[in-house]
C-alpha cells in the first residue's frame, strides 16, 4: 500500500516532467519514446518493464542492431546520467510488478547465469532502486551487486529503505556509477563471467539459449 501511495503521488507531482519527457523523447527518438522489456520479477515471474528510450533502433546492412555505444544518443546519455529514464517504472510499481526499494529487475539473460543462491534475489519484488544502487550503481562489479542484493533480502526494514533512498538520491545528484568505466552500457552478467574466465563459451551459449526459451514461452 505504501509503494502504491507513494508512486501514485510521485506520478501526480511529476506529471509535467513526464509529459515533457514523453514529447521530447518522441521527437528525439523519432517515434515511440518508451522502451519496454521482459524482466524477471518476484518469484521470477516475467513482466514488462517500461522506461524512457535512450537508444535508437539503427541497424547494420544485415539488419542487426548496432552495438549499444553506436545507438546510445546524446539525449539518452543525459537521461541516464539524471536517472530520468527510470521514471516510467513508477507505473510498474502501481501495477504491482515492482516496489520502490528492492533488487533491480535485471535481464532474463542475466538471471540464467546466476547461481541458485544468487537467484534468491527474486524472492522479493524488484525495486526502482536498491542496496546495490545505493553503493555504486553500475560502477561496482557484478559480484558486489549480487552480494548487496542478497544482503538486502535477508533483513528488510523501513529504516534501511529510507537510507537507501537517501544514498541513491546522493549518487544520482553526483552522477556516480552511471555505467562501467569505458563502456556505454553495463556488461551483461554472462558476458562478464565469460570475460573473466568463470564459464566456458559452450556454457555461455547454452545459457543464452535457455534465456531465449524463457522469453519465447
Amino acid at each position: 500500500m505504501l509503494d502504491f501511495t507513494l508512486s501514485l503521488g510521485a506520478i501526480i507531482v511529476l506529471s509535467p516532467i513526464l509529459l515533457v519527457l514523453t514529447i521530447v523523447g518522441a521527437v528525439a527518438m523519432g517515434g515511440n519514446p518508451f522502451f519496454t522489456q521482459d524482466r524477471p520479477g518476484k518469484n521470477e515471474k516475467i513482466f514488462k518493464l517500461v522506461k524512457f528510450r535512450t537508444m535508437n533502433n539503427k541497424k547494420d546492412k544485415n539488419g542487426k542492431l548496432l552495438p549499444d555505444d553506436k545507438r546510445l544518443t546524446s539525449y539518452g546519455k543525459w537521461l541516464r546520467s539524471t536517472s530520468l529514464d527510470e521514471l516510467p517504472e513508477l507505473f510498474n510499481i502501481i501495477k504491482g510488478d515492482m516496489s520502490i526499494i528492492g533488487p533491480r529487475p535485471l535481464l532474463v539473460r542475466d538471471m540464467v547465469f546466476m547461481t541458485t543462491e544468487q537467484r534468491k534475489r527474486h524472492t522479493v519484488a524488484p525495486g526502482l532502486t536498491g542496496l546495490a544502487q545505493a553503493n555504486g550503481r553500475n560502477g561496482i562489479s557484478w559480484d558486489k551487486k549480487l552480494k548487496y542484493d542478497l544482503m538486502y533480502i535477508k533483513r528488510i526494514t523501513f529504516i534501511k529503505d529510507l537510507k537507501i533512498i537517501i544514498r541513491t538520491a546522493y549518487n544520482v545528484l553526483k552522477k556516480d556509477g552511471i555505467t562501467e568505466d569505458g563502456m556505454a552500457t553495463a556488461a551483461d552478467l554472462g558476458d562478464y563471467l565469460l570475460y573473466i574466465g568463470r564459464i566456458s563459451k559452450e556454457d555461455y551459449d547454452k545459457k543464452q539459449e535457455e534465456a531465449r526459451k524463457i522469453l519465447n514461452k
